[in-house]
């Protein structure tokens, strides 16, 4: 995982509360147990007019021009702005996985579902819980122009136009997503101890190890 210090980018405005997991990425593509390759099917229902349909090419499927992540001004988008509750529903990692196949590097809501939430941090997405009156400024910047803020996660800070705000997050979340670890980086970094611990246990206990015919 790519270490996370900064990141400027154009906003999407997702003017919408409780996204679910299946808005996000439909049940017809968990088949897949790769962990990448989404991207094509984020908004799976709301970006297509033949939503659903898995046989179809993708380069022949019908876009929903009423759908602003379709139109070209917002198609580069890598920082998502939603309301209250955002990634409800089903735990399913593809979510995330389809955001950030995308190019989405940071989503901004209210809240989050807790098993989305995490779900980010194990794949170098960051999720920013903001206060809603802040949710609300960023919506009214967003609605006058292309908006393109600043997120820095060393000073923990999120600059728009001429606004700054502060935000929280967990420390020890923070300096792995500064570091590029999730949770098997930090599992390897203590492979020597791991290796000399199952040495040890061996040794003193080598029934535990026995292969049963």
């Amino acid at each position: 995982m790519k270490p996370f210090t900064q990141h400027t980018g154009q906003v999407y405005p997702f003017d919408r509360a409780n996204i679910d997991t299946d808005a996000i990425l439909p049940k017809q593509y968990l088949k897949s147990i790769r962990k990448f390759g989404y991207a094509d099917w984020l908004f799976d229902d709301l970006r297509y007019l033949d939503s659903g349909d898995v046989t179809t090419p993708i380069a022949e499927r019908r876009k929903n021009p009423d759908f602003m992540l379709n139109q070209p001004e917002y198609q580069c988008s890598t920082v998502l702005l939603a309301r209250d509750n955002f990634g409800c529903g089903s735990s399913r990692e593809h979510a995330v996985w389809a955001l950030r196949d995308y190019g989405f590097k940071v989503v901004l809501a209210p809240s989050f579902a807790d098993i989305f939430y995490n779900n980010c941090f194990k794949n170098g997405l960051l999720p920013i819980a903001l206060p809603p009156k802040v949710v609300d400024d960023l919506f009214s910047l967003a609605a006058t122009a292309k908006l393109t803020i600043s997120v820095d996660l060393v000073s923990k800070m999120i600059c728009a136009d001429t606004h700054q705000w502060q935000f929280d997050i967990d420390e020890s979340r923070r300096a792995n997503l500064l570091a590029g670890l999730d949770e098997i980086s930090i599992t390897l970094a203590s492979a020597d101890l791991i290796c000399s611990f199952e040495k040890t246990l061996k040794d003193d206990e080598p029934w535990l190890f026995q292969t049963i015919d």
